[in-house]
């Protein structure tokens, strides 16, 4: 009989404990269609708490890249945590805030998905009047002069300019080393300037992610003259597949680091700074290897 009392007694602790730790999540969003735009309200809350910090993306940088964040407020109790984010769109369509994870003590609570349309309040169809006709004027040089002088002297001005800047060209004042002009040595330049920024010493991953990758595709664009600038990553790495511009290995590279770089935007995985760390070596590695690809294209077209 003791013994059934002792396992009910070890019992109800367990589960006193199980409910006196436990953390509740909610969220919830001000309205789900919305004008180009207008304001919305997105608050998240983490109750029962007891003491324990709250982990969750940084300031200015909860939600998708797209969504243009005017207010971002975090308030914190013994209990209690929330936060609250004002953000406008000026695109219309259909856009996701995904699930967005806040980390108590290691455990992982998510948020759930809202899906927001945004309109353009404006009738494409709505006629505008105008007050009054129009009235005819009849206009003498001198009234087109005063109308069209700045216009013509802007231009000569603009013809002296060019003489200028040609001359100066000619006797080489603006001449540079041609290194400067290449884009490997243009890219490692702005690698270098990201890596002296310590985004990853400073746990901003999502702006680092965001210039390496812009750096990226830049430089795929005038190193191997494909469109980079303009694919969508999935489009990006089928068209580097398919073409043999690109090395499989350095293709790894850009696929991987890419395919890294999308999750961070849209918060579905916090990586540490020796991923950062990696991720930028690897790129700055493949910049300095490009060298081989553009020599083995040439090699293939002179066969």
């Amino acid at each position: 009989m003791n013994l059934i009392s002792k396992k009910i007694k070890i019992f109800f602790f367990v589960f006193l404990s199980v409910v006196a730790f436990s953390q509740t999540l909610s969220s919830n969003l001000s309205k789900d269609k919305v004008a180009l735009g207008e304001k919305v309200v997105f608050r998240v809350s983490v109750n029962d708490l007891h003491g324990r910090d709250v982990i969750s993306m940084p300031k200015n940088e909860l939600m998708p890249f797209h969504f243009e964040e005017t207010k971002d407020e975090i308030n914190k109790t013994f209990d209690n945590y929330s936060r609250t984010v004002e953000f406008q769109i000026f695109e219309e369509g259909k856009f996701t805030i995904p699930p967005l994870e806040f980390s108590v003590n290691g455990d992982v609570l998510k948020t759930i998905p809202y899906e927001i349309t945004v309109y353009n309040p404006v009738n494409a169809d709505d006629k505008i009047n105008d007050i009054m006709n129009n009235k005819q004027v009849d206009l003498g040089w001198k009234d087109y002069w005063e109308m069209y002088k700045w216009y013509v002297l802007g231009t000569l001005a603009i013809v002296a300019l060019l003489f200028v800047f040609l001359g100066l060209f000619k006797n080489g004042v603006f001449k540079k080393n041609n290194k400067t002009k290449l884009p490997i040595h243009k890219t490692l330049i702005d690698l270098k300037n990201l890596e002296k920024k310590k985004y990853a010493e400073n746990g901003n991953f999502r702006m680092f992610y965001v210039e390496l990758i812009d750096i990226t595709r830049a430089f795929i664009t005038q190193q191997y003259h494909i469109p980079a600038d303009v694919l969508l990553t999935d489009d990006l790495i089928d068209l580097m597949k398919n073409t043999n511009k690109i090395s499989s290995e350095n293709e790894k590279v850009v696929e991987d680091i890419f395919l890294r770089g999308d999750m961070v935007k849209f918060a579905k995985i916090f990586p540490n700074q020796d991923m950062m760390k990696k991720d930028f070596k690897e790129i700055y590695d493949f910049v300095e290897r490009s060298t081989k690809d553009l020599e083995a294209e040439h090699l293939r077209e002179i066969n």
